[in-house]
């Protein structure tokens, strides 16, 4: 795990180079046809990579976006309507059952369908009309990092064929972006000593860092075997914040930009209550924050793009801290993160 965290920098950039003339005739196909409705469709990691691309389209695109319900159609058998709408699949191995017989319903009807995964060779590819490939190459962990960064760059890619209004150089400073959190292996190591008996715990991140919120929490939960809830900013403090009591711990994500000030206000009722607070954010956005229990800082600013919100590209950098503490902390508790119990890379469900 530690090994393919190390590996991102250049999956990114692999990845963007290998694929952004693909993405710039797609955007030139959707510009022809823009389509009404966009509709994401995955599970397990690849869905917290969909929650994120979700927000990043709605937000700098404006068209409207769907996390399909597989079970709708896997299970219950509906017919559903996808009439102008752009199905896309993302799954790390591209074998995902249910993913892929929704991608196989939606093409049935003519609907356009894209699949973005890791794996060139998989049954995901053979079902598509467009094939987007995350060039992470193979990912042994069982507990996904460089292909979720990878799924998170390719949602960029496709925000900026679907029309968002930034250019793809603004992307390809995410690879640097990466290696400069990398830095924070030793922090994220000493950090881990200090929850090694830790059980229960509470991630929080809002905005286009909810996705991260899902996948830290996701993290923990399948390598550490430590019971963590995820949340909004806005939904915790609306009730589940009743569940903080006293060194009670909870991991914040407090990016720049538009959720800033909720983050804030935030961070200072879970001071009141005593809170084991853990800030993942930058040297200059922590320092006008409440004093926090703990914290990890990418020192590096991240890049900022003129015309989009200022947390836009924080998403990739920001999950780094999150793949390392974890990985450390699993060591911490005498646990493989690379083999956690009961799973296994590839997950068939119907």
């Amino acid at each position: 795990m530690l090994e393919e965290i190390e590996q991102q920098p250049e999956a990114l950039e692999r990845t963007f180079d290998a694929e952004i003339e693909h993405f710039r005739a797609f955007r030139r196909r959707m510009r022809q046809k823009p389509p009404a409705l966009v509709v994401l469709v995955a599970r397990g990691t690849s869905d917290n990579a969909a929650l994120f691309t979700r927000y990043l389209i709605e937000t700098v695109v404006g068209v409207p976006v769907s996390l399909a319900a597989p079970s709708v159609i896997t299970i219950y058998g509906a017919e559903v309507r996808w009439r102008d709408a752009v199905v896309v699949g993302i799954s790390q191995s591209g074998e995902s059952t249910d993913t892929n017989l929704v991608l196989e319903k939606a093409r049935e009807q003519g609907v356009l369908t894209v699949g973005i995964t890791n794996e060139a060779g998989s049954a995901m590819t053979r079902l598509v009309d467009e094939v987007f490939l995350v060039r992470a190459r193979r990912e042994r962990s069982v507990a996904a990092t460089k292909t979720y960064t990878g799924q998170l760059l390719m949602g960029y890619l496709l925000a900026y064929a679907l029309g968002a209004p930034f250019q793809p150089s603004a992307i390809q400073r995410l690879a640097g972006a990466v290696a400069q959190a990398l830095k924070l292996r030793e922090q994220a190591a000493e950090l881990s000593e200090r929850y090694r008996y830790m059980t229960d715990a509470a991630v929080v991140g809002r905005g286009l860092n909810y996705a991260n919120a899902f996948e830290f929490s996701l993290k923990l939960m399948e390598t550490c075997y430590v019971v963590a809830e995820r949340f909004s900013g806005a939904d915790f403090i609306h009730g589940p914040i009743a569940l903080v009591e006293r060194a009670f711990p909870v991991f914040v994500f407090a990016a720049p930009g538009p959720t800033f000030a909720g983050t804030r206000e935030m961070l200072e009722k879970l001071k009141k209550l005593g809170a084991e607070t853990i800030l993942i954010s930058e040297t200059a956005e922590a320092k006008l924050l409440p004093p926090t229990t703990r914290s990890i800082r990418l020192r590096a600013k991240t890049p900022r793009v003129a015309g989009c919100p200022e947390d836009l590209l924080t998403p990739i950098p920001y999950i780094i801290p999150g793949q390392l503490f974890a990985a450390y902390l699993a060591e911490q508790k005498g646990f493989n993160p690379d083999q956690p119990r009961t799973l296994s890379k590839v997950t068939k469900t119907i």
